[in-house]
């Protein structure tokens, strides 16, 4: 990979660009996808680049710890954006048949923020993870 202008810009403005909070729209979303439920830290595992050249194309892995037994499994995870000019980025609804909580997919960002993503069980819990993401070239259109 090679260091350009855009990168390094990018590297540099790092420390300047604060955590993004978490604002009104990001709320309203969450709220959609899963209530009022109390919500949990721990339990995921994001594999995502801190770095991404192109937000155009951004590579998201999500692990979720999970027995996935009929009477213990995953029944949803829901991923969010916090600067992007739609929140929610995607919903994905899964089984105990799929016997891991896993899934890989890729995604837009608009530009540096936190990812949010949220694992709903069967039984109930409600499982948080996030991560900073730095965005290169943005890759959504408002």
């Amino acid at each position: 990979m090679m260091l350009t202008r855009r990168l390094s810009l990018a590297l540099f403005a790092l420390p300047l660009v604060a955590a993004a909070d978490t604002n009104d729209a990001v709320r309203a979303a969450i709220r959609d996808a899963v209530g009022d439920k109390p919500v949990t830290d721990g339990g995921i595992t994001l594999r995502v680049p801190a770095l991404a050249e192109n937000g155009g194309q951004v590579p998201l892995g999500i692990v979720v710890e999970s027995p996935m037994t009929a009477q213990d499994y995953v029944t949803a995870i829901h991923v969010f954006a916090t600067r992007n000019p739609t929140p929610g980025i995607a919903s994905f609804r899964l089984t105990p048949m799929l016997a891991r909580a896993e899934v890989q997919t890729r995604i837009r960002l608009a530009e540096d923020q936190r990812l949010i993503v949220l694992a709903e069980t069967s039984t109930g819990r409600v499982l948080r993870a996030s991560a900073e993401l730095r965005v290169g070239a943005g890759g959504c259109l408002s």
